[in-house]
């Protein structure tokens, strides 16, 4: 079916959502010209049928605001646009320190930091219409698909502006989009690619090409020294931004001292804030010998300190796709998300996941920590085992 049918049949149908009441009436009544008269910003007529290819473009922006994990997801897409145009401008859209892992990337020329809650404020609407404008991009791809992402895509004037098409963007974000793309690979990494298309690149190879950062290298080798490690260490990441995603402390603490007796690696717990850094006191504590608290690190401190390490062992959150796209070997554990649709991307990774009859409902995804609960001791160090075996030249 074509897209446009499907997104014609089910504007039918569709109420007025939450995201709707977010636009001044004016600019619902004329979401289909293109014309907020609040913002003054004109961007020509709405999705078209069909709309023709473009040349090789001059600037392109990406918008994918958050989280920091579904950020990474994102960087094979930008690195995909700098294979295909060399000579082109690349800019990002990207909230709060999500941004950070994005800083120095190659691919990107350019990052449109917002604050959190930005959409709330005209004036940080405006800013944002301004600096994308003065950006001018030919094309703007949002890998997001929410209401203020496709908003941000829309604010930008590019005469391309792709997106996922329903259901995969919500809130009515497929209306913003001249392009709406099904998108059908299994994991995320490729499907962001895959909205690649209007632009002429189609299955790229992805790659991460994440950056270095000096400083916080420096800091991370300093204290790395100080350690005195035998070898290099396993990280243990025991945070997780949902309370499904959780696996409990005493679990990881078995972990860390089995791999101490069977390989004689230690394990260096890292956590980020007051909650994190209670779990990771608990872990240490039960451990032993077997495990010490990492120091407070910022995400790129995070990032460095992953190049020092033997192996990445976390459930699904941010730093676990940091230390995927940095290289290092990671064992995920994947609760409520199956990990063929986010797990760490690449062959260099090994996930443990509970039965999927154990796995909850979508919509008690955050809440459900059965999953998590089923992931027993002894996979999640046999899925270690594993990724120690191979040659560290052969890990990353």
């Amino acid at each position: 079916m074509h897209l446009d049918r499907v997104f014609e049949g089910h504007r039918e149908d569709q109420k007025e959502s939450p995201s709707d009441r977010l636009l001044p009436p004016a600019s619902r009544r004329d979401t289909e010209t293109g014309f907020f008269p609040e913002i003054g910003l004109a961007t020509g007529p709405g999705p078209r049928k069909n709309p023709r290819p473009m040349d090789a473009p001059r600037s392109i922006v990406i918008v994918k605001l958050s989280a920091i994990g579904d950020v990474l997801h994102g960087v094979p897409a930008a690195v995909a646009l700098k294979h295909a145009f060399p000579h082109a401008t690349i800019g990002w859209v990207v909230e709060g320190r999500a941004g950070d892992v994005l800083a120095g990337h190659p691919a990107i020329d350019h990052l449109f930091r917002l604050p959190r809650g930005w959409l709330k404020s005209l004036g940080a609407v405006r800013a944002l219409r301004r600096q994308l404008l003065d950006f001018a991009p030919d094309a703007t791809i949002d890998l997001q698909g929410l209401f203020k992402s496709g908003f941000a895509t829309w604010l930008s004037g590019a005469r391309v502006r792709a997106g996922h098409a329903w259901p995969e963007s919500r809130e009515q974000a497929w209306r913003f989009y001249t392009h709406r793309i099904v998108t059908t690979a299994a994991h995320v990494v490729d499907r962001n690619c895959q909205l690649l298309g209007p632009l002429g690149v189609r299955e790229p190879a992805p790659a991460f090409d994440m950056p270095r950062w000096p400083v916080s290298r420096a800091r991370m080798q300093q204290w790395f020294a100080a350690q005195r490690f035998a070898s290099p260490p396993a990280l243990i990441n025991p945070g997780a931004g949902w309370p499904s995603k959780l696996w409990p402390a005493a679990r990881f603490a078995e972990v860390a001292v089995e791999l101490h007796r069977r390989h004689g690696i230690a394990s260096v717990v890292v956590w980020g804030g007051g909650k994190e850094r209670a779990i990771a006191e608990q872990i240490t504590a039960l451990a032993g010998r077997a495990a010490i608290m990492a120091p407070d690190t910022t995400l790129t401190d995070l990032g460095e300190l992953c190049r020092l390490a033997r192996v990445f062992i976390s459930s699904d959150t941010g730093p676990l796709h940091l230390a995927a796209a940095i290289g290092t070997p990671c064992v995920g554990l994947f609760g409520p998300v199956p990990a063929k649709r986010n797990g760490p991307y690449g062959p260099s990774h090994r996930v443990v996941e509970p039965p999927s009859s154990l796995r909850p409902a979508w919509h008690d995804r955050k809440t459900d920590t059965i999953a998590m609960d089923a992931i027993d001791v002894t996979s999640v160090v046999a899925a270690t085992d594993e990724l120690l075996a191979r040659p560290i030249a052969d890990a990353a």
